[in-house]
């Protein structure tokens, strides 16, 4: 066993990758491929501000900065932003815990390559035929129409990455429900741990309207069905319905991680408790609840008539109530705080303001008569991405420096970091703000030119130097990854000196087995407590050592995705559907690819896989390279 600890050759650490089921490798896993994503639905949004910064010009096509407009959308939100949090949830939640691993090692792993493998599927529309071109929401009149086979790559590589997406959010649930240390209350969970176990729940009752609404776009394309063709007595509108029912619950699922991660970062570098932890708790759960009640608020100018109208109007406004609540109970956590600014705490500082300008402008759009005038303008462009960058965007940059010595053991540099901070804010201002007004003075979203002398012209072309900002402050955070990892020495645990939760308890660089024994909680913030007692190790244990239970790693994920990826393009060029260019090829693709998922499945059915027991003897001997000593943590 001892081997486990030592290095490795690049083929066997890429094997070791491509079979894991430790959540800290798959939460590396996630880190790289939201990233790999982020560049490229960033680089999307930079051709398409170059396009927009003067009027008529002709960087791009019409046709092409569709496609960008709607690859743009669709990979940031499913490709990008959640996988980072992901990354996040999975590297921390089972530490915060105390727990060895999530309650589905297996099904964490597959729903890693479920995502990758539909995302991959999905950019390949590029490089054959087209990429999807109806904007990231698709709504059915436009997505019914789309010539070429763009929407259908949409939809089958959504539904891989989706299955994904709604695996790992069941996973999360079990884990914080049934795998918490003793002592671990529900009312002891970290406020990170209480957001993912919302956003898991949103996910579970989020994606099946989301996986439906994609199946009947399915069918009505390659089979000729008429969900949504009002000429043959189907219903467009019912696409918004069952689109927004997910995507609106997908805003929350997105922006409550983030809520966890800054209400993580601005206890540890105030010095102190979180203000109000059980109001953050029930407003996180009312956040969760109030997110499926306001979907109709994106569709005010569909003609649903006063009374729906008003009800969503007063639901929307209701959200703003704990979504408040939280802002305060920040705001007085730092207030008299002993506060150390450290570039973690910068992104805090000004994700507050930011995302709170991201939410006034949410709450104005509630006004369903204000929203008729400013409904598909530059205006709501501008509200999202305040709330998405302002929001989402700066928790991942912030908590990335934050969690970094988490996940590799290293520091990143603090003077870079603060200058890429600095950078990338007032880019992301510099590229926002301005597009309120544009929508105000009334240019329309997703046109890709316009006509000079408007008054358009000098605010399109700030934006566009605001974007070159924020890629500037990627890249300058790029360098310093590169720099730390090549320079960079151990971090060892509780880096930032003032670390509350167990993750920080932990000695690095972590063992595969987290902890040698569970971790007893006496109480919120169980690091912080035992430092204050006295206690060097950082954690009182609830059992002696002893041997310990492991899973063993699979490949059979990784085959099972394969096997879908493969059937997808057997779907997509099927000569059952109705487009013009079907393959003869198509249907033993399908078939094939079907048969290597199924057959996965039959194997891991099959297979009695009990995992494998760690000796005490073998801990030691573990520990002893890890740390240098005989029993390491004791």
């Amino acid at each position: 066993m001892s081997s486990r600890t030592q290095k490795k050759g690049f083929g066997a650490t890429i094997w070791d990758y491509l079979t894991t089921v430790d959540h800290k490798k798959i939460a590396v896993l996630y880190l790289l491929g939201g990233t790999l994503f982020f560049v490229i639905a960033g680089f999307e949004a930079l051709l398409m501000r170059i396009q927009l910064m003067y009027p008529e010009n002709t960087f791009v096509s019409a046709g092409f900065f569709n496609e960008l407009l709607t690859m743009h959308g669709t990979t940031m939100l499913f490709l990008a932003a959640m996988p980072l949090l992901f990354a996040f949830m999975n590297m921390i939640v089972p530490l915060q815990i105390g727990a060895r691993d999530v309650a589905f090692p297996f099904l964490n792993s597959l729903g890693f390559w479920l995502f990758l493998f539909g995302g991959l599927f999905l950019h390949l529309s590029f490089f054959m035929g087209g990429a999807p071109d109806a904007g990231w929401t698709s709504y059915a009149s436009l997505s019914l129409y789309s010539p070429g086979h763009g929407i259908d790559f949409y939809v089958l590589g959504l539904q891989v990455s989706g299955a994904g997406t709604l695996i790992s959010g069941i996973n999360f649930l079990v884990t914080i429900i049934n795998m918490r240390a003793p002592g671990m209350t529900f009312m002891r969970m970290p406020l990170f741990t209480w957001t993912t176990f919302v956003t898991s729940s949103l996910i579970l009752f989020g994606f099946p309207p989301l996986t439906a609404a994609l199946i009947l776009l399915l069918f009505d394309r390659m089979f000729g069905a008429q969900f949504f063709n009002h000429l043959m007595g189907g219903n467009t509108i019912i696409w918004e319905h069952l689109f927004w029912i997910f995507g609106h619950p997908e805003v929350y699922i997105l922006i409550l991680p983030a809520f966890g991660l800054f209400s993580e970062i601005i206890p540890t570098f105030s010095r102190k408790r979180l203000f109000g932890y059980s109001s953050m708790v029930f407003a996180t759960i009312l956040i969760g609840f109030l997110g499926f009640m306001v979907w109709a608020h994106h569709m005010f100018t569909v003609g649903l008539g006063p009374t729906a109208n008003a009800i969503f109007a007063v639901a929307t406004m209701a959200i703003a109530v704990p979504t408040g609540m939280k802002v305060f109970n920040w705001l007085l956590t730092v207030w008299g705080g002993s506060i150390k600014v450290t570039t973690p705490m910068l992104y805090a500082l000004g994700f507050i303001p930011s995302f709170v300008a991201g939410g006034v402008t949410g709450i104005m759009q509630a006004t369903a008569p204000l929203d008729y005038q400013l409904h598909d303008s530059y205006f709501i462009v501008a509200h999202f991405h305040y709330v998405i960058v302002g929001g989402i965007v700066l928790g991942i940059l912030g908590s990335t420096h934050f969690y970094w010595p988490l996940f590799f053991n290293r520091m990143l540099n603090e003077t870079l970091g603060k200058i890429t901070f600095w950078v990338f804010f007032i880019g992301f201002h510099m590229t926002f703000f301005l597009q309120h007004f544009l929508g105000l003075m009334g240019m329309p979203r997703r046109v890709f030119t316009y006509m000079p002398n408007q008054g358009w012209d000098t605010f399109n072309f700030i934006s566009t130097i605001g974007a070159f900002l924020m890629t500037a402050g990627v890249i300058l955070l790029v360098i310093n990854v590169i720099i730390t990892t090549v320079k960079g020495e151990p971090a060892g645990n509780d880096p930032w000196e003032d670390g509350r939760t167990l993750e920080w308890a932990i000695p690095q660089p972590i063992p595969f087995y987290n902890f040698r024994q569970t971790p007893l909680v006496r109480g919120l913030d169980p690091y912080w407590i035992e430092k204050q007692d006295g206690n060097k190790e950082g954690m009182l244990y609830a059992e002696p050592l002893g041997d310990i239970h492991m899973p063993n790693n699979s490949i059979v994920p990784f085959v099972m995705t394969l096997g879908l990826f493969i059937a997808s393009f057997g779907a997509l060029y099927s000569p059952l559907g109705v487009a013009d260019d079907s393959r003869v090829w198509a249907i033993p693709v399908l078939v094939i690819g079907l048969a290597i998922t199924f057959g996965s499945m039959i194997y891991r059915s099959l297979k009695d896989d009990h995992g494998y027991y760690l000796t005490v003897a073998e801990i030691e001997e573990i520990e002893e390279q890890l740390y240098g000593k005989k029993g390491g943590n004791k």
